[in-house]
This record gives structure tokens, C-alpha cells and sequence, in this order.
């Protein structure tokens, strides 16, 4: 996914230095917004709606390129659509030439996707990540698109990935990706919004969405938590020192009051207080925060604005990376703990039928695997290990207490058995039913996840599990 902004060039000497630790301003909250929805979306204690307190900011500077930084929507940005429950359906098909559109969660290219209520309004980005994301309330799901565009009277799009409207607005281990940004999170994540650009607060009350470009992203450590995902060849195109998903701030002590921009002010005290996730890669922007396309938002109104431009090269100079903090705050001002201890296991295929067809399909809207309705048990096995993803910060660790429990209907059952690459069995659970849990200590660094699904029998069925590090151990 890329951004091609082309700006003018400046040149300034001059950072930062050392690690520090700053006391973040209190925030005067308006009314408690309604979380998971299409205006305030993922819960309130989504790492996009909440605040570090005491952040410890590294010393890492993001470098100059080929332009100036930018905050803007435009080609490169995204739309949001709210689609309504009287919306017709809509089909996306793969691209010309293509197998089908990409879905990164079952790990295939579909010849289409339909979704059940697509909105008129819909409008790809001009550029080429084509990006849009359509909000469907009804059932909760934001749906994100890369290279989508209209053409012939149809839609057809490169990838396709979805979120829930309500939950963390990152991927985890197991739904590994959520949407078209390539930290695997929807575009509209951390979108400066339209109905927020003028809403008198003086702070956007979400951290922002940035990315950066090649010199500034890290080869090593390509991503990090709550990132799930980088651009693909980033370990050998990236040369700079910042992964994908840091929190990049600008400290407390950042003097605003000299900025005459009232927009740009607001962009400023934002990063001092949430700051900006880096979530995609441009060409040769040091910096780019994405705004929602049809805002009318405009740093440079009635042309070039030097002032504006010399701002956001100091901006560069001063933001760094949250290193650590001593806590965090939701959107309702509550102190709570971000987990790792995430589902691990899913039910991704391929799967192979060992008893009757292989009639079971992986759901990426289920997050299970789908039975349809049969008079004769179906038994189907996956033995890839592809539902365990290796998500960098979230690998299995020897000697770790996981906790696996099933969720299952219409009869269906799971078991979860263990091998290391010799083949030596490590670990069977012995059939699971819906509701069932069991406990095991991790056994091997390499060790392998072998499913065997079976189907209930005289209606449709379902199955799936979760895989949870017990943190507490």
C-alpha cells in the first residue's frame, strides 16, 4: 500500500536526544461517545481510542525524503461508507486478469466477494491503493478494500479483509489480518473524520493513522504489537529504525501555541496526547496522517503554505517512539492493561476429508469451519499448522500454560493434537464439544497444531476454538 505526495523539499538541522519520561496534560472529555460505531468506531479500550500516561518517548528521528510531511485526504486516503439495512447487495470480483481478490484470513483468492448491503455512495480512492471501507452496522463488520475500483458496471478489488465494528481495530494471532492497510488494520482506523474536523474540541480524541516511508521504516523488526503485518519485501526495501504498529508522540512540552494553523494546532495536540500508530508505507513522504476523503480538509487552502510546511518539518524532528509507559486510559477515562494473551488458533484450511467429503469450509465471517447439513458424521483433518500463524510477537513459547476451548454447534467437535517436525506425537485434547476447555503446558518451540473437525449429524454445524496464553502463569 502506497502514498506518492508530491511536496516541495526542506532541509533543517537539529533533534532531540535520549530517552525521556513526560506527564501527559488531563483531557476535558465531552460526552462518552457510543463505541463500535459507525462515527466513534472499536471499543473504548481499543489501543486506537486510548492514551498512554507517562509515555517513555526513544530517540530515534524520523528522517527527511523526497517531499514535506503531509495531513491530508486525496488520492492516497480512504472513504468511509455506512451502508443501510435497505442496501442492496454488492459484488467485487477479482481483478482483471487475476485468480480472484485476495482474502489474507483464509489464506486464498475468492472469484468474489459479496456483502450483503452495499451502499451508492461507495468511491474508491483515486490512487492506486484504491482504498474504502464500508461500515455495515447491522452486522458489525467493517469491510476494507485494497485497489477496489468500478469499472464496466462492476466492482472489482486486489484484497479484501474485514474487522468487527465494536473490537480492538487490530488484527490478532489468529485473525492475523483486518484490513487493507498493511499492518493488517481497516483504512478507516484512526482516520481524521469528517464530522470530527470541526467539532470545537481541540483534540481529536483517537490516536491517528500514519505512515511513513522507506528510510524511516525498519528492515529488522518489520512490525511489532498491536501490529500483525508489514509490506512484504519490507526486510529488504526498508532502511530506517521504526517498525510497523510503533506509537509515534510528540512530547508534552511541544510548543503549539506558535502554530497559526488552527487544523495543523489540532493535529499537533493530538500527538502529544494520543499520538499516531504507523500502519503503511508511502513513496517519499517522511510522514503522512491520513484524513477521510470529502472532508474538505485543506493545509495548504489557496496554495503553498510555507508556514504550514515548515510546522510539519518540525513535527518530524520532534515525534518519537513510545518506548514504554506506566499505564493506559480508555476512551471512558478508565485505567486498564492491553493483552497479548490472544487467541492464537484458526480454523483457516486447508482442510482434507478423512471420513466422508471434505464438505467443512472455512468461514472468515465465523472465524469456524462450516458443516452443511448431513445424515453421516464428516471428519476432516488439517495438518499444515496454517492455523497457527507466526505472528512475530505471539509465538507459542515452550513450557507456557495455554488454555484451548471449543465453540461449537449442531453437534460438531474438535480435537487439537501436537507433533514436532519428527513427527513424535506431543499432545492429543481427545474430542472437544462446544463449551468443553482443557489446559496444556506448550511442549517444543516447533511444535505443530494438527485439527481433526468433526461435523454434527441431521443439521448444519460448526466448529472452533481458541488457543489463550494463561498470563497469569
Amino acid at each position: 500500500m502506497m502514498l506518492n505526495i508530491v511536496f516541495k523539499s526542506v532541509f533543517f538541522r537539529g533533534a532531540m536526544s535520549g530517552c525521556a519520561v513526560f506527564m501527559l496534560p488531563a483531557i476535558l472529555l465531552a460526552a462518552t461517545p457510543q463505541w463500535g460505531s459507525f462515527l466513534t468506531p472499536f471499543a473504548a479500550d481499543s489501543l486506537w481510542n486510548a492514551r498512554p500516561i507517562q509515555p517513555v518517548l526513544g530517540i530515534d528521528v524520523i528522517p527527511k525524503s523526497s517531499y514535506f510531511p503531509a495531513v491530508s485526504a486525496g488520492a492516497f486516503s480512504t472513504g468511509v461508507f455506512l451502508s443501510q439495512i435497505t442496501d442492496g447487495p454488492g459484488v467485487v470480483r477479482g481483478l482483471p486478469g487475476k485468480q480472484g481478490v485476495w482474502d489474507p484470513d483464509t489464506e486464498t483468492f475468492k472469484p468474489q466477494i459479496t456483502i450483503a448491503h452495499w451502499p451508492a455512495s461507495v468511491a474508491a480512492a483515486t490512487g492506486s491503493d484504491g482504498h474504502a471501507d464500508i461500515v455495515d452496522s447491522a452486522s458489525g463488520i467493517i469491510h476494507s478494500f485494497w485497489q477496489l475500483k468500478q469499472e464496466n458496471g462492476g466492482w472489482t478489488a486486489a484484497q479484501y479483509a474485514w474487522t468487527r465494528l465494536n473490537g480492538r481495530g487490530w488484527g490478532d494471532p489468529a485473525h492475523y489480518f483486518q484490513g487493507a492497510r498493511a499492518a493488517a488494520v481497516p483504512t478507516s482506523a484512526g482516520l481524521v473524520r469528517k464530522h470530527e474536523i470541526d467539532d470545537g474540541q481541540p483534540i481529536y480524541r483517537h490516536a491517528l493513522a500514519m505512515s511513513l516511508t522507506f528510510n524511516g521504516l525498519s528492515p529488522t523488526s518489520t512490525y511489532i504489537f498491536p501490529a500483525t503485518s508489514a509490506d512484504t519485501n519490507a526486510a529488504t526495501t526498508n532502511t530506517g529504525s521504526i517498525p510497523m504498529g510503533a506509537l509515534l508522540m510528540l512530547p508534552p512540552d511541544y510548543n503549539t501555541a506558535q502554530i497559526a494553523n488552527p487544523a495543523l494546532r489540532k493535529i499537533a495536540e493530538t500527538l502529544k496526547v494520543y499520538g499516531a500508530y504507523v500502519v503503511d508505507r508511502n513513496h517519499g513522504t517522511p510522514f503522512a496522517i491520513y484524513v477521510e476523503n470529502g472532508s474538505n480538509f485543506n493545509l495548504h487552502a489557496g496554495g503553498w503554505n510555507n508556514a504550514v510546511a515548515t510546522e510539519l518539518d518540525r513535527i518530524r524532528l520532534n515525534l518519537r517512539q513510545v518506548v514504554s509507559e506506566n499505564g493506559w486510559v480508555d476512551g471512558n477515562g478508565q485505567s486498564f492493561v492491553p493483552t497479548k494473551a490472544l487467541n492464537l488458533l484458526s480454523m483457516r484450511g486447508p482442510w482434507q476429508g478423512l471420513k466422508g467429503p471434505a464438505s467443512g469450509v472455512f468461514d472468515t465471517w465465523a472465524q469456524a469451519l462450516v458443516f452443511p447439513k448431513t445424515e453421516r458424521p464428516v471428519v476432516q483433518t488439517n495438518t499444515t499448522s496454517r492455523g497457527l500463524n507466526a505472528v512475530l510477537w505471539a509465538k507459542p513459547k515452550a513450557g507456557g500454560i495455554y488454555r484451548v476451548s471449543v465453540k461449537a454447534t449442531g453437534g460438531a467437535l474438535l480435537r487439537i493434537q501436537l507433533r514436532n517436525k519428527a513427527g513424535a506425537w506431543l499432545y492429543d485434547s481427545g474430542q472437544l464439544q462446544n463449551g468443553q476447555h482443557t489446559q496444556l503446558t506448550w511442549p517444543a518451540d516447533d511444535a505443530r497444531v494438527m485439527l481433526e473437525a468433526t461435523s454434527g449429524v441431521g443439521e448444519a454445524s460448526s466448529v472452533s476454538a481458541e488457543l489463550i496464553m494463561d498470563a497469569s502463569k
